[in-house]
């Protein structure tokens, strides 16, 4: 874990097995096949932060969530800071860009739950899971309705379990 977590005293391997499975759902083929999301750096990057925000957004539901959130966050930022050295990103911008990815991940958790509690999310996902580009219509409902029956699968999830990464 990074520095924040070394500071607050929290164990390396918390919210790894959550965070691992938000990663895993991300990966699942049929976001890119069937819901035609780009299957590139950007697109992969997307899918990632949108399970990860209906989670975030689920963890948010009740006063337990709040620690497993942000272990789950600093997570994704350490998961961020060492895809980004991969690809070659030096150590002068890797802060600059951690901190847009933040405020990328900001932003679809205001615009999802915006959509939750409103109109849908199809704005939503057409903005930031593809860049403003509509996909096909059929794609687009592949995408809102996995993730909206996701949605519905973390409601009935109680907290510890999703604690221990078990992802419905």
């Amino acid at each position: 874990m990074g520095w924040l977590a070394k500071i607050l005293g929290r164990k390396s391997e918390e919210a790894l097995p959550l965070y691992t499975a938000v990663v895993a759902r991300a990966r699942a083929p049929h976001w890119y096949l069937d819901g035609q999301v780009p299957d590139s750096v950007d697109g992969r990057f997307d899918m990632i932060a949108a399970i990860l925000g209906f989670v975030v957004l689920r963890l948010e539901q009740e006063p337990e969530g709040a620690a497993t959130s942000a272990v789950l966050t600093e997570r994704f930022v350490d998961d961020m800071d060492g895809q980004l050295r991969e690809i070659g990103i030096g150590d002068v911008v890797v802060g600059k860009h951690i901190g847009k990815m933040m405020g990328m991940l900001g932003g679809r958790l205001g615009a999802y739950r915006a959509g939750l509690a409103g109109d849908g999310i199809d704005a939503a996902l057409v903005r930031n899971l593809y860049r403003g580009a509509a996909p096909a219509p059929a794609a687009l409902a592949h995408v809102r309705d996995g993730l909206l029956a996701f949605r519905a699968k973390l409601d009935a999830t109680p907290i510890a379990d999703l604690a221990e990464g078990r992802l419905p």
